[in-house]
């Protein structure tokens, strides 16, 4: 801002003084020039310590050549343009980060919690869970926690775009980042504010804000040689012509804009756009790659279908009681993550049995954990799992042959077969459309890969019309069916759990599931979902498609303007100050086509 008073008022002054005293207009105009040449020396200086040589040292060398050349007035209109185009990029961006900063900042530093002397205020880091909060209306949850008491009406915008309030009922789980619009509510804290939802939502904005995308590096590159393109027409004009006001004329009208400019912000527009739907991407490389996949790996339970299994049945042997094979899975399936494990939590929860603490827990993701429960060591997984760490019998004796199509939790308690758990959990009532809506965005091949048996994932793969259906896959094994579909394209991988994580980072593109699902699978990921939905996923490809084709089309219709102009130049048929405003002209039209990823 500075610098665009500085210039501006210098090329004010100097018209003033042209008309009564010209002879001192020159000298304003060139003191407005040096200024800003001093401060645009600085910012060279920096980039080049950094190794990166930009095109700011072009508008570097148009001023210096304008003062050496004797045209102070074209001198100080480059200035103007500059600094007035620094404002405009930091505009631009700000737009384009508008959505990104919003979610930035909405962390509380404190809240209300009950203590033996009743309401305290405590800064957020010294929440644990289990805390009872007192949440007003109007404040922002400050970590992720269960409702208790009243209803709770919370506005959830921040995280997922929607525009009406929700409703939480007693006992729902309620995340940090959202407002509360009704009545103070008492919220139950389930995670530390560093574990909580938002608090990763913040950290991957950060890390998003401050990596490069792989095209804004391309353009980095090509900077430099349309540094020496500039540099090369601007000293052919002055050899040809003998006339270094045509260099001059050349080297004012080269704008770095198309490169410098509207890439960044194009992207950048693209991932705030994607944040205001829900949809965070942590870096211009995942938007670049979104807009590329052709190949979408699914998991199964908690993706397609809801992860909230219910009981249908539960087979046991002669020595163990329902309830007491259900006792002992959930017991011991509290250590564990996985959305079967705490669909079994919730349904002994239902059922009013006493859950003990487990120990000495080893956990298999995807497959299976071990463990002692009330001094007995229990397993509960897969058969083949529960039948190779226990050796007990064959857990599939006791369920029928139609029932082998249905989920299902073997459980052996000291060495000896309990009991089958049997499960149905419902596919989503969106995924069939979604999946559809994935092919129309371009989505050529859709596979489904989950952990559950065979017989499971083909019931669901064929119900949704997938390409592929992978079934009985350890995390090592989706890793190489990630891999085997990468011969083909770039492949995205969605999924939630933890047995997700290893083939989310092998994945060109990983998506999580909901910031609520395990903090591995976040972190794997290059993409989070912060709600448990994938209508989002496809609004967010046809984000990153336009961003993309955004991005290219400003950068060459930009470039193609600005080497034309300088051809103009050259051959004599602009001076430096018609160059300087044509200059101007190209990158706000460039900038505006940037922001164009924006809607």
């Amino acid at each position: 801002m500075i610098l665009v008073a500085v210039a501006a008022g210098g090329l004010l002054i100097g018209l003033v003084l042209s008309w009564q005293a010209a002879r001192y207009a020159g000298l304003v105009w060139t003191i407005a020039t040096l200024v800003v040449l001093a401060s645009l020396f600085v910012q060279v200086a920096g980039a080049l310590r950094r190794g990166d040589i930009g095109l700011d040292i072009v508008a570097a060398l148009s001023m210096s050549a304008a003062i050496a050349f004797n045209e102070p007035l074209a001198g100080n209109v480059v200035g103007v343009m500059y600094a007035g185009g620094q404002l405009l990029e930091a505009f631009a961006e700000g737009r384009a980060r508008r959505e990104m900063t919003a979610l930035m900042g909405r962390v509380s530093h404190s809240a209300m919690r009950y203590g033996s002397s009743g309401l305290e205020e405590v800064a957020i880091s010294q929440i644990r869970p289990g805390d009872r909060l007192l949440v007003r209306q109007g404040e922002v949850l400050p970590v992720d926690g269960v409702v208790s008491g009243d209803a709770a009406a919370l506005d959830m915008a921040a995280l997922t775009g929607e525009s009406l309030p929700r409703s939480v009922p007693p006992g729902g789980e309620a995340l940090s980042g959202s407002t509360s619009m009704g009545a103070a509510f008492d919220l139950v804290a389930s995670r530390s504010a560093a574990e909580s939802t938002y608090a990763g939502v913040v950290r991957l904005v950060e890390a998003a804000q401050a990596i490069k995308a792989p095209m804004v590096r391309m353009a980095d590159r090509f900077a430099m040689g349309f540094l020496l393109l500039t540099i090369g027409i601007a000293g052919l004009a002055w050899y040809l012509s003998e006339d270094p006001i045509r260099a001059l004329a050349v080297l004012v009208v080269a704008t770095p804009c198309p490169l410098i400019l509207a890439v960044p912000v194009a992207i950048i527009s693209g991932m705030s756009r994607a944040a205001a739907i829900g949809v965070l991407v942590k870096n211009g490389g995942m938007l670049e790659m979104l807009a590329r996949v052709r190949t979408a790996v699914l998991d199964k339970t908690g993706t397609l279908t809801h992860g909230q299994a219910a009981v249908m049945d539960i087979r046991t042997t002669p020595a163990f009681a329902a309830e007491t094979v259900l006792q002992a899975a959930a017991s011991l399936d509290q250590a564990s993550g996985h959305v079967v494990a705490a669909a079994l939590v919730h349904v002994a929860t239902e059922r009013g049995l006493p859950l003990s603490k487990p120990e000495s827990v080893q956990e298999t993701p995807g497959t299976g954990i071990e463990g002692c429960v009330d001094g007995r060591r229990v397993v509960v997984g897969g058969s083949g799992f529960v039948q190779r760490t226990s050796g007990c019998d064959d857990p599939h004796a006791l369920i029928s042959p139609e029932m082998r199509a249905s989920m299902t939790v073997a459980v052996a308690i000291d060495g000896v077969l309990a009991g089958m758990i049997v499960l149905k959990d419902q596919i989503r009532a969106d995924a069939v459309s979604v999946l559809n809506d994935l092919r129309a965005a371009g989505i050529r091949r859709l596979v489904l890969a989950s952990g559950d048996r065979v017989e499971i994932a083909q019931a669901v793969g064929r119900a949704l019309g997938m390409d592929a259906v992978l079934g009985d896959l350890t995390p090592e094994a989706k890793v190489a069916a990630v891999r085997a579909e990468a011969r083909d394209g770039p492949v995205m991988m969605v999924g939630d759990g933890v047995n997700d994580a290893p083939a989310l980072a092998a994945a060109d593109i990983g998506v999580a599931m909901g910031a609520r699902g395990t903090a591995s699978s976040s972190e794997a990921a290059g993409i989070v979902l912060l709600v448990d939905e994938l209508a989002p996923l496809v609004k967010a490809i046809a984000i990153a498609r336009r961003s993309h084709r955004i991005a290219l089309q400003s950068v060459s219709v930009g470039l193609a303007l600005s080497i034309g102009a300088m051809v103009v130049a050259a051959c004599g048929y602009l001076q430096p100050l018609e160059g300087a405003i044509l200059q101007e002209a190209i990158d706000v039209a460039v900038i505006l086509n940037a922001l164009r990823a924006l809607r």
